[in-house]
């Protein structure tokens, strides 16, 4: 490969950065700014059953619309009278009582489709409704962020950059799982002679591919002294998800140029045996709460400085169907964890489940636009300003009523 040849397939993938390898390895020159405040989203694909993940207890029309697959009282971890916390859910309940973790119910993506991939591209563009925004909000967001960056200001767990993160800015993939640190093409003796041949000075791109580079094998290192710990008994277990956010926790305590990490998981369509307080739902919770927990350890005192979110494209039918499951529907919770976050509390507006309350007769209303949630944390947390924001959600108008006390600046 020459440089002209290697230049027409860099400009090909953005303009600030270029993949390296099949992992996704984008690498941009950008420096450290010493900010430590930290967001950390989890994205569930297929929408997750919010009504089961934090039920509303204290409305009788949950049990009524649900006779097999609601919760019952008894296995509810109560959070505040009226809702309470499914018991997969149980390694969480200690960041509750401690208030750094909060939900906020009745919450989504105002657009009504029930289509998984319409859904997700929307909540991922921030742009509900418009199919023609070419990158995503994370992208934006690290866009907006004051100061310089470096190649690791965002960090993705997975094989490639997933619409939320795609952009001009630069995104640093990880596989999850003991894939993390499976060697490139480019960490070949010679393939990496070969690039610094072809890129050996000062220009732009030459330390564009140096410092992507080094801030690989940087990353590499750090990924290797965990996987040495988890083969001499430390506490990784082998679900991919629980020892994937316990190394993310361990590189973002070390590593402060890390600012936004990603990850999503899928398998939450239960539409069919959905189960109540054991079952389906109840299996991919349990490795989800447990992994949240780890990366809340694993984080140490950046955890102060650090809000989570987790998000679903949308929620599931109020009742449940003839198969023991529940299908697409609208409203669903969000949840935000870390420091910051001023927890202890379900947020937003409930508008209950009666059949007059219910969205088209089926679903959860909708009260909160997750870009209300997700402005507040930006402000309060990130200092992104109103020109920031509406880089970030263009033509949004946050009404954060009710969310001002989410997160503390």
């Amino acid at each position: 490969m020459n440089r002209r040849d290697f230049l027409k397939g860099a400009a090909a993938l953005g303009s600030a950065g270029w993949i390296l390898g099949p992992a996704g390895w984008i690498a941009s020159a950008f420096a450290d700014t010493g900010n430590q405040a930290r967001l950390i989203v989890v994205f569930l694909r297929g929408a997750v059953d919010g009504l089961n993940v934090v039920p509303p207890h204290g409305d009788a029309a949950y049990f009524e619309m649900r006779p097999s697959i609601a919760v019952p009282p008894p296995a509810i971890a109560d959070l505040d009278g009226h809702f309470g916390l499914h018991p997969a859910l149980g390694s969480l309940m200690p960041l509750w009582r401690e208030r750094s973790l909060a939900f906020v119910h009745a919450c989504g993506s105002p657009d009504p489709t029930r289509s998984h991939f319409d859904a997700q591209d929307y909540m991922e563009s921030g742009t509900p409704g418009v199919k023609s925004t070419p990158d995503g909000w994370l992208n934006r967001l690290l866009a907006a962020m004051p100061g310089p960056h470096r190649p690791t200001d965002a960090l993705n767990l997975g094989p490639v950059v997933p619409r939320i993160l795609a952009g001009p800015m630069a995104v640093a993939n990880l596989p999850m799982g003991r894939g993390a640190g499976r060697p490139l093409p480019l960490d070949r003796p010679r393939v990496e002679q070969a690039f610094a041949r072809l890129y050996p000075g000062s220009d732009p791109l030459s330390r564009a591919f140096q410092e992507g580079y080094q801030s690989r094998q940087k990353l590499l290192a750090e990924l290797n002294q965990d996987m040495k710990a988890a083969d001499n008994g430390a506490p990784y277990p082998d679900r991919a998800f629980i020892q994937s956010s316990a190394r993310l926790g361990a590189l973002m305590a070390r590593d402060p140029s890390i600012r936004i990490a990603f990850a999503a998981l899928g398998g939450w369509d239960t539409h069919v045996n959905e189960g109540a307080a054991e079952g389906q739902l109840a299996n991919h919770l349990r490795p989800l709460g447990d992994g949240l927990a780890s990366l809340a350890r694993a984080l140490g005192p950046a955890y102060r400085h650090t809000v989570m979110v987790v998000m679903s494209e949308f929620g599931r039918t109020a009742r449940q169907n003839g198969n023991g499951g529940t299908d697409h529907g609208h409203g669903n919770v969000m949840w935000l964890l870390g420091g910051p976050v001023r927890g202890g509390k379900v947020y937003g507006t409930w508008p209950g489940l009666g059949e007059s309350e219910l969205y088209q007769g089926r679903d959860l209303a909708l009260t909160t636009d997750f870009r209300a949630v997700l402005s507040v944390v930006l402000q309060r947390h990130l200092g992104i300003g109103a020109a920031g924001l509406q880089r970030v959600f263009p033509g949004f108008s946050p009404s954060t009523r009710g969310l001002d006390d989410l997160v503390q600046a």
